[in-house]
């Protein structure tokens, strides 16, 4: 059986730090212990799983100014309300958008689509989009 190469980039980095923050946020669970037993986050590059840990860290530490910043966004939505996925999405894009800062705002809007397509609800991509073409202060069309 052939061996499937390491994922690298962040894309799927992006995906894992995904799934973590929704586990923990659905079973209120430790963020290292969670981590640490995350199968989902076999398979990545070392670059990548550290990637996808900085992204979980950061978004557990800011996560109040984060959640503040979406209702600000999207007040018509409470937070506690939102579907996880979505929230999640949101509060991963605005944490690279808001503290990293190290990726285009429309690169991590587009992976934030993405990431809502895969995971979320039909409405997931267009809400995300909105919220987050909003937070940067335009309008950006999901890539298809």
């Amino acid at each position: 059986m052939k061996q499937r190469a390491p994922r690298a980039g962040r894309h799927p980095a992006r995906r894992v730090a995904l799934q973590t923050l929704f586990e923990i946020d659905f079973n209120r669970a430790d963020a290292k212990e969670t981590w640490q037993r995350g199968s989902f986050r076999t398979g990545l590059t070392d670059e990548a799983a550290n990637f996808a840990w900085q992204l979980v860290e950061g978004v557990l530490e800011h996560r109040k100014e984060l959640d503040v910043e979406i209702h600000q966004l999207a007040p018509e939505f409470p937070i506690e309300q939102m579907a996880r996925i979505d929230r999640n999405v949101l509060r991963i894009a605005l944490y690279e958008l808001r503290v990293l800062g190290d990726a285009p705002a429309a690169a991590i809007i587009d992976e934030a689509v993405e990431l809502a397509k895969m995971f979320g609800s039909e409405a997931s991509p267009k809400f995300v989009n909105g919220v987050l073409a909003t937070a940067v202060g335009g309008r950006k069309e999901p890539s298809a």
